[in-house]
């Protein structure tokens, strides 16, 4: 419960930073080019998780993402974050919703009516395999809205840095 709720604070504490975020210029391979590593993350110019994609080689975090991604999101976002009749596009989504308003809504959950319909995301941000999680599943979707990664599971990746295990062990408490 204490995760959840300090990742809906994070989250909360961002959001003012972002803007509107329908006001927020379409995200681009060009916005989104790797600028700095950290520990084998990735980061844009304004210091957001990012892609890293050459030779078809993908960064660990965009493999990552692509795993998780289809062990907890595919049921309602469809494969590959192409929509389903349930939930909406992720890879569309991205396009225009920043990192911060990503965060918060995962975290937190988010309620749409409209047209005489219902759409509920539920908050994820008290489920390890989610949130443990938030930025490769950022960075994939990112990927697949700018259209740098395909569809399918990515044929090759760099290999987990230890700054990636370290953060696994410690957020899933092992």
């Amino acid at each position: 419960m204490f995760v959840r709720i300090a990742i809906s604070v994070l989250a909360l504490a961002l959001l003012p930073l972002a803007g509107s975020s329908l006001a927020r210029a379409e995200d681009s391979v060009e916005k989104a080019k790797a600028v700095k590593e950290d520990g084998g993350k990735y980061l844009d110019a304004d210091g957001n998780p990012t892609y890293k994609i050459e030779n078809g080689t993908v960064d660990w975090y965009t493999f990552s993402g692509y795993r998780r991604y289809h062990s907890d999101c595919h049921v309602c976002h469809g494969q590959d974050g192409t929509g389903s009749s349930y939930a909406p596009a992720l890879a569309n989504s991205l396009k225009n919703i920043d990192y911060p308003t990503f965060l918060s809504i995962v975290a937190q959950g988010r309620k749409n009516t409209g047209n005489g319909k219902e759409n509920v995301m539920p908050a994820f941000g008290d489920n390890k395999n989610v949130y443990c999680y938030l930025d490769d599943l950022y960075v994939y979707l990112r990927a697949r809205a700018d259209g740098a990664a395909p569809r399918g599971r990515p044929p090759k990746h760099e290999d987990k840095a230890k700054a990636a295990k370290d953060a696994e062990a410690s957020c899933m408490g092992g």
